[in-house]
């Protein structure tokens, strides 16, 4: 590197640490500034063999312009190019998603497959500090631990398995300033998104009002959040590293599957290490994290003697002679088509399609489609009749409603093809509901009142 590049060094020391060797990598390119700085560092290393990859959401007019940017500049630079596309809108309206979640599944999917199909060991993106800070912020407001106040992480796998290919982010302690200023020194064209512009995203709406607000406060508060950031991540690892060494000590896998462990253990460990612990404890009976929260947490280090309590992934802890003891229910409800006057037994209810309203339940526009009935992820949206706002998540509204992850995960989704109809009890879409007296209706007896 010569001196010119010098303030790029927190990033050539990023890729010494998690790509020594060197490597094929796949560097994500958008075609604005930061990802065509990223392009422009990772081509000038010679340990490294750079393709570059974009991803057209066609959300915007200009998505074309930008997908053709790129690859343009990778022709004259002899640079590999891959291109993605996809309906991300579609994908937004099938799955209940924002567009901007949307789009981030869909980018991601992209990439992860690209890498994989092309034995990439490493995916980049230009992630910089002020992106972070913006996550660290986004995580506050939402309610997270130390984990999510650490914001983005350096390198983690990209998907699931021993193969997974890296997801690594260079430039995450870079200012954009710094990167701003790499630009202009080495001549980098790139193109704007317009959209960056909009305050409708919740991240947008932090960059353009609450960051500047916090940095005329301090100026170097970007710089200060990225060194809490790097001191939360050592004491994150720290204590995740004591919890599973708890965990691995006194927790005992069941031949049947799930867990178990003396309840004296965690009630003795300080509380940080215990709820730390106890979420080990979650994810080794479930197979996983996602969707366990502070909520599941407590409610496994509360259970009081003699008590039960039903869990997301479908495990139920119980408390007997000072054992806590975590097993599965039973697996996941199956999709099942609604056949007219047919009874249908799903889960915890008994669900019926009439051609009128017949006892408690859901009333549907009349037609002729095929409905069947799913479990729920959470993430799918219902636009509820007198309610502001438009569209909700399905969480969101069971959240309204009391209704923690374990009982949402039994709720009865009644599904018009691939598009959510309506949820039990929570009520019919507005583009679902009759016009007038002739409807259909799905009559829902709970086998559990």
């Amino acid at each position: 590197m010569t001196m010119r590049n010098e303030p790029l060094r927190p990033a050539t020391d990023a890729l010494r640490r998690h790509l020594p060797e060197g490597g094929r990598v796949l560097c994500a390119v958008s075609g604005g500034q930061d990802s065509m700085c990223l392009l422009h560092f990772l081509t000038a290393r010679r340990d490294l063999s750079v393709t570059a990859a974009h991803f057209d959401h066609h959300l915007r007019p200009t998505s074309r312009r930008d997908a053709d940017f790129v690859r343009d500049w990778c022709e004259r630079q002899g640079i590999p190019f891959l291109l993605g596309e996809g309906d991300v809108a579609a994908l937004a309206r099938a799955r209940g998603l924002s567009r901007e979640e949307a789009a981030r599944k869909a980018r991601y999917a992209f990439l992860e497959k690209a890498a994989r199909d092309g034995n990439f060991i490493a995916v980049c993106t230009a992630h910089h500090a002020r992106d972070n800070a913006e996550t660290m912020l986004l995580n506050l407001i939402r309610g997270t631990g130390s984990a999510g106040l650490r914001g983005m992480r350096e390198a983690r796998p990209l998907g699931a398995g021993p193969d997974a290919p890296r997801l690594l982010r260079p430039f995450l302690t870079l200012p954009p300033e710094t990167l701003a200023d790499y630009a202009a020194a080495h001549a980098i064209p790139h193109v704007e998104d317009e959209s960056n512009g909009s305050d409708v995203p919740a991240r947008n709406r932090l960059r353009h009002q609450v960051l500047p607000v916090l940095e005329g406060i301090n100026p170097r508060a970007v710089e200060n959040m990225t060194r809490a950031a790097e001191t939360l991540r050592r004491e994150d690892e720290a204590l995740e590293t004591l919890a599973r060494r708890l965990a691995e000590r006194h927790a005992a896998a069941l031949p049947e599957g799930g867990v178990r462990m003396e309840a004296s253990i965690l009630e003795d460990a300080p509380a940080a290490l215990a709820e730390r612990t106890a979420l080990h404890l979650l994810a080794a009976a479930a197979g996983g994290r996602k969707d366990l929260s502070s909520a599941h947490i407590s409610t496994l280090l509360t259970l009081p003697e003699g008590g039960t309590a039903n869990l997301p992934y479908g495990l139920t802890v119980q408390r007997r002679n000072g054992i806590l003891t975590l097993t599965r229910r039973e697996g996941p409800l199956p999709r099942a088509e609604l056949r007219l006057n047919t009874p249908l037994r799903w889960g915890d209810y008994t669900l019926t399609l009439r051609d009128r309203p017949v006892g408690e339940g859901l009333p549907l526009r009349p037609g002729t489609e095929p409905l069947s009935v799913a479990p729920l992820t959470g993430a799918e949206r219902l636009t509820l009749p007198g309610t502001r706002g438009g569209s909700r998540t399905v969480k969101r509204l069971c959240q309204d409603r009391g209704l923690d992850l374990a009982a949402r995960q039994r709720l009865p989704g009644i599904f018009l093809g691939e598009r959510l109809a309506a949820v039990w009890p929570l009520g019919t879409d507005e583009a679902f509901l009759p016009a007038g007296d002739a409807c259909r209706f799905v009559t829902v007896e709970s086998e559990t009142e």
